[in-house]
């Protein structure tokens, strides 16, 4: 489990996908008429990946191994 470290851009700037909204425990199933997604990007100040790599675990992100 842990999100992928492959979704930085090269430039110390990560995002990450969600296919469905139905992970967030506050929204019921039975309430939604559509599945929605939604793109997080992250935008860090550092100079490269490793940089952004290293803030973001240390901020709890669980990055794979």
């Amino acid at each position: 489990q842990g999100i992928s470290p492959e979704q930085f851009d090269g430039k110390g700037n990560f995002t990450l996908g969600l296919q469905e909204q139905l992970i967030f425990p506050e929204i019921s199933y039975d309430e939604i008429e559509r599945v929605h997604g939604l793109s997080v990007t992250i935008v860090t100040s550092t100079e490269n990946d490793e940089e952004a790599r290293e803030l973001l675990a240390s901020l709890g992100l669980p990055f794979k191994q």
